[in-house]
């Protein structure tokens, strides 16, 4: 499967749009159809509480390093004049190095407000005939690089990171910090307006050691909800943090946030046997580990970070966010697909080579686009509740 010629047709297991909790019932045996490229699991599970409670990865902590200078802030989410991407550069290595905010991070009001007034004067624009109805928009990006980093979890720390596997923007490592992803614009994601990086746990594979890298890596942007009032877009500099890296529990046949197996057609979403560890299925046919992954819907309107990444941001419930974290945004959506299909001898993630397991698949979002095409995107899109590819309205 490719996600550069998703098929005409998509399916959705039921519930979706309606918030799920993203996981895989016990043997359950489903027409799989890849949507667009993505798989939905919706068996109406109940969804995470507004409530974040702090599971960041323990890596070493930089607390004493004083913040971004005021200029590097403000240059974190200033509209961009172009929806033209600049010309990608390599970063000098001879400037002086950066240090990477944390904790608390407020957004840059001005700029923000620039933003949402540009987006709150926007129209919906025409829709063609034979657009669907859900509401999202996306980027397909694939491989870009891996490195021991994290500019989320340990900025400025070089190294201290389990190893992860980046998509998006080419140019980031530990000391990357907002301006660099407007700077430095080089992308492995498709449009090329969206300047952001995203990354997961490097998987190897448990028999040989060798990395499994992401054959395709779709970003959804969309609402959980079953309407969209008070949407608003993404601020840039937004990070955020899905999954519990920590995590180190088994993944059998049934659990939820493990691994499946998907393609077109019929199949297992368990797979027709399992890794000996019990914790990996293996694909039947066609088909090849996939991962999915959900991101809150629901922003404090504040902060673009807080200290373990994850109090800024919340799941809606039901159709509201919480008065705690009261902006609705596009809820970012990690739909990742492996070439492989499983063995007995399994696989490992880099945040837990020892368990052996899935459950501490986690990813990073460090959020950054032209706003222009985000604030159309999210007024067109998800606003408007219609269907979205790359580039806009999918026909």
């Amino acid at each position: 499967m490719s996600y550069e010629s998703p098929p005409a047709s998509r399916h959705r297991l039921p519930g979706w749009p309606a918030r799920t909790k993203l996981g895989v019932a016990a043997g359950a045996a489903v027409l799989l159809v890849v949507a667009a490229g993505g798989v939905y699991l919706g068996n109406g599970g109940v969804p995470p509480e507004p409530s974040n409670a702090a599971n960041a990865v323990d890596y070493p902590s930089p607390s004493a390093r004083p913040t971004e200078s005021p200029a590097a802030a403000s240059a974190v989410a200033t509209p961009l004049a172009s929806t033209t991407p600049s010309i990608a550069a390599t970063p000098s290595t001879a400037a002086a190095p950066k240090i990477p905010a944390t904790g608390w991070i407020p957004v840059d009001r001005t700029a923000w407000t620039a933003q949402a007034d540009a987006y709150r004067a926007l129209t919906i624009d025409p829709v063609p005939a034979g657009v669907g109805n859900l509401p999202e928009f996306r980027a397909d990006c694939q491989y870009s690089h891996r490195l021991p980093d994290d500019p989320i979890v340990a900025p400025g720390l070089p190294g201290a990171s389990h190893m992860h596997s980046f998509v998006g923007n080419k140019a980031v490592d530990a000391n990357t910090v907002a301006g660099d992803l407007t700077k430095f614009t080089a992308t492995s994601c498709k449009p090329a307006q969206d300047h952001s990086a995203y990354w997961v746990p490097t998987l190897y594979d448990n028999a040989t050691g060798k990395p499994v890298e992401t054959t395709g890596f779709r970003v959804y942007y969309r609402s959980l909800a079953k309407n969209s009032t008070g949407q608003m877009p993404l601020p840039n500099g937004l990070r955020m943090i899905s999954g519990d890296a920590k995590k180190k529990k088994p993944t059998p046949r049934g659990a939820t946030g493990q691994f499946y197996c998907a393609f077109y057609g019929p199949g297992d979403l368990d797979g027709v046997a399992r890794s000996t560890n019990g914790n990996w299925p293996i694909c039947g046919g066609d088909a090849t580990l996939h991962f999915m992954m959900q991101f809150p819907d629901c922003w404090d309107g504040k902060h673009l970070d807080s200290p373990n990444h994850k109090d800024h941001v919340a799941y809606g419930s039901g159709d509201a966010c919480p008065p705690s974290h009261p902006v609705r945004v596009p809820a970012i959506t990690f739909d990742i697909q492996y070439p492989a299909k499983g063995t007995p001898a399994g696989y490992y993630l880099s945040s837990d080579k020892e368990g052996k397991s899935a459950s501490s698949m986690h990813g990073d979002a460090f959020v950054m686009w032209d706003v222009a095409t985000m604030n159309k995107r999210t007024k067109n899109c998800v606003l408007g509740r219609r269907t979205c590819d790359n580039y806009g309205y999918q026909k």
